[in-house]
């Protein structure tokens, strides 16, 4: 059985979000997103000193990042 997670349903509506709030919702720890962003595995946006990620790419990243559980 073939079942897809429909994060488009799951993120908040939003455009943006900052580190702190990626971590709150529970996708990425800071410290995990910004050795990604490092190693360029996640786009983001900076905005003055602060970094970004959009909602296209926390859905991108789940999507690359889920597999089927295996019995």
């Amino acid at each position: 059985m073939n079942i897809q997670t429909n994060y488009n349903k799951l993120i908040p509506e939003k455009v943006l979000f900052p580190l702190s709030e990626v971590q709150d919702i529970g996708i990425l720890k800071i410290s995990t997103a910004k050795k990604m962003i490092d190693k360029g595995l996640l786009e983001i946006v900076r905005i003055g000193n602060k970094i970004h990620i959009s909602r296209t790419e926390l859905i991108r990243y789940l999507e690359d990042n889920t597999t089927e559980k295996t019995a």
